[in-house]
């Protein structure tokens, strides 16, 4: 045991969700240093945003390092089925070539992913029992039941050799779920007593004080509010928050009114909770098409989209453009939901179609419709005393989570307290805690279908037409290089006097280029064509210059 102590190392590399919230990625590793065995734990994405990656669906963690060693991947588990925390396994499992683990709702949703993608044939997710335990090589996981704002939500209790690790994932705690597992305090404090040496937390909601509230006390404000409402209802929310699907459909049978789904995602998140045991009692649903012809009073729709997405229900059911689902004046919509940090321009826009309309807004601001999945600080303190590690690793959060988090680590007397950033490979035993390593930590782009590296320029060049346009300016030219007829430019996103100028100025670089090789006088004329842009309108546009020779 000594010399198996001697050579092997304990190491935590987050690749994802340190700095960031979403795109949650870490990574174990244990034995030499040149020869780890790995497991992951979570594989996740965040949604492109228009402002800063225009076109791209979906980033995810560069995860180059350990698909080089991918032979060494024993597997990766999932805490639970947020997309966060799920989302990039389907794009990058080509890449790593491991085995999926996880509880049997997360595992549903997880083969739906792999077969929209042709992967069943080639991987196959793994069930383990809700409770369960799990051993990969030299890590052994004890499944604990926590509580969040979907079902089966795990910490992870990571057994090896050299010491334990509590791996959160996302928790708070809720006396009364309403649906699902509540917390296995027992088992924590169990892990507690045994000794950790880590524990790896989320930092979502450290800077908040007190405690995130209760599932059931949503359930009772949403039921009396329901009640109260005239006309149609219609309520957003996270589809994946299926306790509250289920406490908004038992509200309106409560009132008198049928639900119908609306939105893939809704439907998809029923379909799976049903297939793995839960919602039994979940009324009867319409399709969105059965409700449409019923009296107001007896409509209640469930729609995708709280997060403004344009794609999703709401956005279109705002815009008056959804085939089957209309909203009119006098008619509710309740925002079962918070709003996603970066999404607030969209949810604003929404929202203002749908009032311009006369259509009633209900938020979080005004009625009592909704708590955070994630722990406030009463609720770290908590989970502090139970576990008591020696190390805190606050993770998925940004910055100013991680630091607050780890601030309230150390006051909370735990030991020793780092904020990792994606990339750092700390060495957890033997001996203290440290920084070993920097591994690339970049991202990777699901632009339609395609992967690309961050750095690759797609993003950057979609925001510079976005801001300036497209200049394009084409010659012909003979076997000599001579150019034969006059040049064409062509404006995309920009004043018509702009191209004018522009026009002038190639034609002047023309004159004076005369005798130029076409390579020389296509960089003189790109130079010349974005210069006078900028002379004429302030903006240098994205500039290229076409030459065809007859």
């Amino acid at each position: 045991m000594d010399r198996f102590l001697a050579k092997d190392e304990l190491v935590f590399l987050p690749l994802g969700g340190s700095g960031e919230i979403g795109m949650n990625f870490n990574a174990y590793g244990f034995g030499p240093a040149d020869d780890k065995q790995w497991i992951i734990v979570d594989c996740g994405v965040l949604f492109g945003r228009e402002g800063s990656v225009p076109g791209v669906d979906m980033l995810m963690p560069d995860v180059r390092f350990l698909a080089e060693q991918h032979e060494n991947i024993l597997g990766i588990i999932a805490t639970h089925a947020h997309e966060d925390h799920i989302g990039a396994i389907a794009p990058l499992w080509p890449s790593l070539r491991c085995p999926i683990y996880a509880t049997p709702f997360t595992a549903r949703l997880i083969t739906g992913k792999l077969d929209e993608a042709g992967l069943t044939s080639k991987v196959k997710v793994k069930e383990v029992p809700v409770g369960g335990q799990l051993t990969l090589g030299p890590f052994t996981l004890d499944f604990i039941s926590i509580t969040h704002s979907i079902l089966e939500p795990n910490l992870l209790a990571i057994r090896t050799p050299l010491g334990v690790v509590a791996h959160t994932g996302d928790w708070k705690i809720d006396p009364n779920p309403m649906l699902g597992e509540a917390t296995d305090t027992a088992a924590l404090e169990k892990l507690g007593n045994e000794g950790v040496l880590a524990l790896v937390c989320d930092s979502t909601n450290a800077l908040v004080p007190g405690n995130s509230g209760s599932e059931s006390k949503v359930r009772e404000s949403l039921t009396e509010l329901i009640g109260t409402l005239k006309g149609r209802v219609a309520v957003t929310g996270f589809a994946s928050n299926v306790a509250r699907l289920d406490t908004v459909a038992r509200a309106a049978k409560a009132h008198g009114r049928r639900v119908a789904l609306v939105g893939r995602s809704m439907q998809k998140m029923v379909s799976a909770a049903r297939e793995t045991g839960y919602l039994k009692d979940f009324p009867q649903v319409l399709d969105e098409t059965e409700v449409a012809d019923m009296p107001a009073h007896k409509v209640l729709y469930l729609c995708t989209g709280s997060q403004g997405e344009p794609r999703a229900a709401l956005a279109r059911i705002a815009a008056d453009n959804h085939p089957n689902v209309h909203l009119a004046e006098g008619d509710t919509v309740i925002f079962s939901s918070r709003v996603i940090p970066g999404n607030e321009l969209a949810i604003g826009e929404m929202q203002n179609s749908l009032a311009a309309r006369g259509i009633n807004l209900l938020t979080a601001e005004d009625h009592f419709v909704h708590v955070s999945g994630h722990p406030c600080r009463d609720e770290l303190a908590q989970m502090y005393r139970w576990i008591r590690p020696k190390l805190a690793l606050p993770v998925h959060g940004e910055m100013r989570h991680q630091v607050a988090h780890a601030k309230l680590a150390r006051e909370l007397q735990v030991p020793q307290a780092i904020v990792p950033e994606n990339g750092q490979m700390f060495r957890l035993a033997p001996g203290r805690p440290e920084l070993i390593d920097e591994v690339p930590a970049g991202r990777i782009h699901l632009d339609g279908r395609i992967l690309v590296a961050e750095g690759e320029g797609l993003s950057k060049d979609r925001r510079a037409m976005a801001f300036a346009g497209l200049l394009v300016v084409t010659l012909v030219v003979d076997h000599k290089g001579r150019v034969v007829s006059d040049p064409l430019v062509i404006g995309e996103g920009m004043p018509e006097a702009v191209e004018e100028a522009v026009l002038k100025a190639v034609e002047g670089t023309i004159a004076r280029n005369k005798g130029s090789d076409p390579d020389n006088l296509a960089e003189n004329i790109r130079r010349a064509a974005r210069r006078a842009a900028h002379d004429a309108w302030g903006k240098k546009p994205i500039t290229r210059v076409l030459v065809s020779e007859v």
